[in-house]
């Protein structure tokens, strides 16, 4: 956690946010990553995404089972997201939703839009050829040397 809030202070001083993160497992730190999403120009650099990233590169694999995702905040729901798809075997956090919202990080309103119906969502979403993408689908699930995740 020392090395995710150290990340913190970093991002801030190279322009980012005031965010780090560190994924690590038994044999030490995998990967870490600090907020990078204004000098990147990328909504999705996120630190715990980019600590997920790096940690991924290093073995060679999207499954991180037995590592621990140590943040400087809770996890926003898109790196909540990531952890879960890792899938990290835990979450460990400093900053919660309510001091990120204090200073201007709020994501009070995202989480409400996912709790929504799809029809009743801010974020307009349209259903367009779905029969043609259920094609891909149907591969993937007769494909019999598909990796699991």
């Amino acid at each position: 956690m020392a090395r995710a809030i150290a990340l913190s202070f970093e991002g801030i001083a190279a322009g980012g946010g005031p965010f780090g993160a560190v994924v690590a497992g038994p044999q030490g730190i995998l990967g870490e990553g600090r907020n990078n999403v204004v000098p990147g120009r990328d909504p999705t650099l996120h630190a715990e995404v980019v600590a997920i990233r790096a940690a991924c590169a290093l073995p060679g694999s999207h499954d991180l089972r037995g590592a621990v995702l140590y943040t400087s905040c809770e996890p926003c729901p898109m790196c909540l997201g990531a952890a879960w798809w890792a899938p990290c075997s835990a979450v460990v956090y400093g900053n919660g939703r309510a001091e990120a919202a204090a200073i201007g990080f709020d994501d009070a309103a995202i989480y409400a839009e996912v709790a929504r119906p799809v029809q009743a969502r801010v974020l307009p979403l349209r259903r367009l050829m779905a029969t043609e993408a259920l094609e891909a689908f149907t591969a993937w699930a007769a494909k019999a040397d598909r990796a699991p995740y």
